[in-house]
C-alpha cells in the first residue's frame, strides 16, 4: 500500500506486509469484503475482490525474487528491466506500444523491489482483452531495443548522480550498507554508475527468462469482473510463461550493528538522520506486538514518543518516524529524521534516550490501549483505491497470511496484552545496537 523505494524495501515491507488490509478491516462490517480464490484452466491463481462501482479492472502481480538477485557487477539489472520492459514488445516498437496503451487508456507499469518484481495493470473493462494481451507481450516478448534502453539508462544514471548529493538518500544507503554488510540487501537496487553502464540487452533478456514464471507469480485483482471472465484473462496474459523460474536463494542475515554514529559529509544546512537496529521477522509470533510497539515509539505520525520528545518538546525536527522492516532474508527496525546541523547531537541524544527508556519500561497501559484502538479502526479512508486493495491481496499471499486474513487481522492486534508489550519491548529494543547514520555537516557528534 505504501511503497517503497528506489530505496525499495518491503516498507515496502512493514506497510504492505504488516499493515496490510487496514482499510478493509477498519470498514468491516460496514463494508463487507469477500476475497475469492480464482484458478484458471491453465492453473493460474489470483485473489479477487469484485467491485461493481466502476467499469474498471485493476490487477497487481508479483514475481518473487527482486534486485537482491542482481548479479555482482550488474547491480541495477532488475530496476532497469522494470523501467524498459514496457518500451516495446512483439512487433511494436516503444512509440507504437505506448501509443497503443494511451489510445485505450490502459496503464501498465513495473517496479523492482529487493525481494520482488511487481507489475500493475489498470484498464477500462471495454478494453480489458487488449490490456491483458499487451501485458502478455510485455512479459513474454519484450524487445529491449537499443534506443529506449539507452534513454532510460541515461535517466537512471542521472538520478544516481543526483543521489550522491542527497543527504537523505546517502544516510539511508549507509544504513543499509552497514546493517546488511556483505549481503545483497546492502546494495542499491538502482545500481551504481559503473554497474548500470555494464548492463546489456542480453542481461535484460536473461533476467526475464530466469525470473518470469508461473510458479513464481502472485496476483491480486479488484474490479467489475466475474470470476469466469478473469480466468480467461489470466490464461491470456500468463499461460505463455515458463512453468518454473530459475532456482534462486538469498542467504538469511541478521543485521550486525552496534551503538555509534557514522557521518557522511555533505555540504548542506540540514543533517539527514537514519537509525537502525536488528528487527523482527514477519512470521515471528511476537510480530503483532512489535508492530503495536513501533506505533507507540515512532510509527504514530503525531502521537509517538519520538514525535513528542524530538519535535513537540524540543523543536529539533519537523518530522521523525520509525518502522519495522521485515524482508524475506533479514529484518531491522529503522527510522529517520532531519535537523539543523547545529542540533544534530541533541537530536541523536534524544532519540537514544527515548529508545533506552522504552526498552527498560515499555509502554504505559494507556499508550497500549490508544495504539490498539487506532490501529484497528483509524484507517477507513486512507487506502480506498483499487490499486491499494489489489496490492494488499498480493501482500497477503507474499506473507502467507491466508485468504481469510482480512477477517482475522484485527483480532491479532486486539490479542496483544500489556504483559506481551512489556516483554517484547525489553527483548526487541536494543539501545546497545542502535546505530545512527548522518549525512550533512552535523555538530556535536564524533566521527566513528
Amino acid at each position: 500500500m505504501i511503497s517503497t523505494q528506489r530505496f525499495t524495501l518491503r516498507l515496502t515491507t512493514f506497510v504492505i506486509g504488516a499493515m496490510c488490509a487496514f482499510i478493509l478491516i477498519a470498514t468491516t462490517p460496514a463494508f463487507a469484503v469477500q476475497v475469492e480464490r480464482v484458478v484458471s484452466k491453465g492453473g493460474i491463481e489470483a485473489w479477487l475482490i469484485r467491485d461493481h462501482s466502476n467499469p474498471i479492472t485493476t490487477m497487481k502481480f508479483t514475481f518473487r525474487g527482486g534486485a537482491a538477485l542482481d548479479p555482482v557487477g550488474k547491480e541495477g539489472l532488475a530496476d532497469l528491466a522494470a523501467s524498459t520492459i514496457d518500451e516495446g514488445a512483439g512487433d511494436m516498437d516503444s512509440n507504437t506500444f505506448q501509443q497503443t496503451l494511451d489510445a485505450r487508456s490502459i496503464s501498465i507499469s513495473f517496479d523492482a523491489g529487493l525481494d520482488t518484481f511487481q507489475g500493475t495493470l489498470r484498464t477500462l473493462n471495454k478494453n480489458r482483452d487488449k490490456a491483458f494481451d499487451m501485458l502478455r507481450l510485455a512479459l513474454i516478448e519484450p524487445r529491449f531495443d537499443a534506443d529506449p534502453v539507452a534513454r532510460i539508462r541515461a535517466q537512471i544514471l542521472s538520478k544516481i548522480e543526483q543521489d550522491q548529493e542527497d543527504p537523505g538518500y546517502q544516510a539511508r544507503r549507509k544504513a543499509m550498507e552497514t546493517a546488511f554488510k556483505g549481503h545483497p540487501y546492502a546494495r542499491s537496487s538502482s545500481g551504481t554508475l559503473e554497474s548500470v553502464a555494464q548492463i546489456t540487452r542480453d542481461d535484460l533478456k536473461g533476467f526475464v527468462a530466469r525470473r518470469f514464471a508461473r510458479d513464481n507469480l502472485l496476483i491480486g485483482v479488484v474490479g467489475d469482473i466475474q470470476a469466469d471472465e478473469l480466468k480467461g484473462l489470466l490464461d491470456a496474459a500468463f499461460s505463455g510463461l515458463p512453468a518454473k523460474a530459475a532456482p534462486w536463494e538469498v542467504a538469511k542475515i541478521k543485521p550486525d550493528l552496534s551503538a555509534g554514529v557514522d557521518i557522511t559529509p555533505i555540504k548542506v544546512g540540514q543533517s539527514a538522520i537514519q537509525f537502525a537496529q536488528p528487527g523482527i521477522s514477519r512470521d515471528d509470533p511476537d510480530f503483532y506486538t512489535a508492530y503495536v510497539l513501533n506505533y507507540i515509539v515512532g510509527g504514530g505520525t503525531f502521537v509517538s514518543r519520538l514525535y513528542d520528545e524530538v519535535r513537540e518538546k524540543r523543536g529539533l525536527a519537523y518530522s521523525i518516524y520509525s518502522y519495522l522492516m521485515p524482508m524475506d532474508a533479514g529484518a531491522a527496525i529503522m527510522g529517520g529524521s532531519g535537523t539543523a546541523n547545529a542540533r544534530a547531537g541533541e537530536t541523536v541524544a534524544t532519540i537514544r534516550d527515548v529508545w533506552a527508556k522504552f526498552a527498560a519500561k515499555g509502554p504505559t497501559v494507556s499508550e497500549l490501549t490508544d495504539a490498539k484502538t487506532y490501529l484497528t479502526g483509524a484507517f477507513p479512508l486512507r487506502f480506498t483505491s483499487s490499486s491499494s486493495i489489489a496490492a494488499t491481496l498480493v501482500a497477503m499471499q507474499e506473507d502467507g497470511l491466508g485468504i481469510d486474513y482480512i477477517d482475522k487481522r484485527n483480532a491479532f492486534i486486539e490479542a496483544v496484552t500489556f504483559e506481551d508489550a512489556k516483554r517484547v519491548a525489553k527483548s526487541l529494543y536494543q539501545p546497545d545496537k542502535l546505530r545512527f547514520f548522518i549525512a550533512g555537516e552535523p555538530e556535536g557528534l564524533p566521527t566513528e
